[in-house]
């Protein structure tokens, strides 16, 4: 797949949406698009495309699928993803965007990792106030929820960055109205339960 500059944009924007959610995940598939010559990243992110890579993230993406549907062990690893999941939004847009320079394509990858945190930020937080509200036993829904919406969003980003991108900007602002709702929904909880 070839793609020009706003390409590139729209294809980084959806990827770093899909990594705030699951960050292994959406770096095994770009590892996977670059072993097979689907995207060309420039030549400091070939690596991506190692078959050592692909396999290494193959593997803790199994491990990331499996960890979200335990309750705690899913807040470990919220916990752990806000430093992982900005860091593989960085990756990916390393791996997507060819900038002029090198300050320029920084600043990028920083833009993609406070995307991917902003996304995470919002889906941990849906998920403790779920955990207070459910006492954790709506956390396995929630995660297959998530897991369908990467793999969705994942897949229309490769063959539709534009579509990928538009989708993944309503997605962020959903989720960011949600999370908002769940906290207030926690806090009135906790309110009403102090005042009795």
């Amino acid at each position: 797949m070839s793609l020009d500059a706003s390409g590139q944009f729209a294809l980084a924007y959806a990827l770093t949406t899909t990594a705030g959610l699951r960050g292994f995940l959406t770096l095994f598939a770009a590892s996977v698009a670059t072993h097979y010559g689907w995207i060309h990243p420039a030549h400091s992110f070939a690596w991506l495309g190692a078959t050592s890579t692909t396999v290494v993230l193959g593997i803790f993406s199994l491990i990331e699928f499996g960890a979200d549907k335990v309750p705690a062990i899913d807040h470990a690893l919220h916990a752990v993803s806000f430093a992982v999941r900005p860091l593989a939004a960085a990756i990916l847009v390393g791996g997507t965007i060819h900038a002029d320079n090198a300050p320029t394509l920084y600043g990028l990858m920083g833009l993609g990792a406070l995307n991917a945190l902003l996304v995470h930020a919002s889906s941990a937080s849906a998920r403790a106030a779920s955990t207070l509200t459910t006492l954790g036993t709506a956390n396995p829904l929630m995660s297959f929820g998530e897991d369908i919406l990467v793999i969705g969003g994942i897949v229309i980003a490769f063959l539709h960055p534009f579509i990928g991108a538009a989708l993944a900007l309503l997605f962020v602002i959903s989720l960011i109205v949600i999370a908002r709702w769940f906290v207030v929904r926690a806090r009135a909880g906790k309110q009403i339960a102090r005042s009795s």
